[in-house]
């Protein structure tokens, strides 16, 4: 099986989350389970009405959800997350894709690692959210506006 068809729960920490538009749009009725996780090694920044994440420090953290889809939906669902965020899969980076889709590690809240899907800011746009981007302090996108970070 390659990196790109692994049937992989997805971390989402904007839009996507339980209770936020794009997953009542995307993926309500369509998981298995959901439950709060978080990501390291990633900052998350201000953006036009959703958050970014990009690739950060180690110790850099993004709060979030583990969302399963339920195995009948899967491939609608990642269709669908792909369509939304703009990520063509199998196009070379920087060709023209808003996020890449990445694996990484979730730890949820009892401890448990579990390897996930992330939507990461592609470049260029990853460069200039690190250049002049507004990070959210403590990693965490609520839906409202989010405290800033001292500059």
């Amino acid at each position: 099986m390659t990196p790109e068809a692994e049937r992989l729960p997805f971390f989402v920490y904007g839009t996507l989350r339980p209770g936020e538009a794009n997953y009542a749009r995307t993926l309500r009725g369509r998981t298995a389970a959901e439950e709060p996780a978080r990501i390291t090694g990633a900052l998350l920044y201000e953006g036009p009405g959703y958050p970014y994440a990009t690739a950060g420090p180690a110790d850099a953290v993004v709060h979030g959800a583990l969302v399963r889809p339920r195995d009948a939906d899967y491939d609608a669902v990642r269709a669908a997350l792909d369509l939304l965020e703009g990520y063509t899969p199998g196009a070379p980076a920087g060709a023209g894709n808003l996020y890449e889709r990445v694996a990484t590690e979730a730890v949820c809240t009892d401890g448990r690692a579990v390897r996930a899907w992330v939507y990461l800011a592609a470049e260029p746009l990853a460069t200039r959210l690190r250049a002049t981007g507004t990070p959210i302090t403590g990693g965490q996108w609520t839906g409202r506006a989010a405290p800033r970070s001292p500059r």
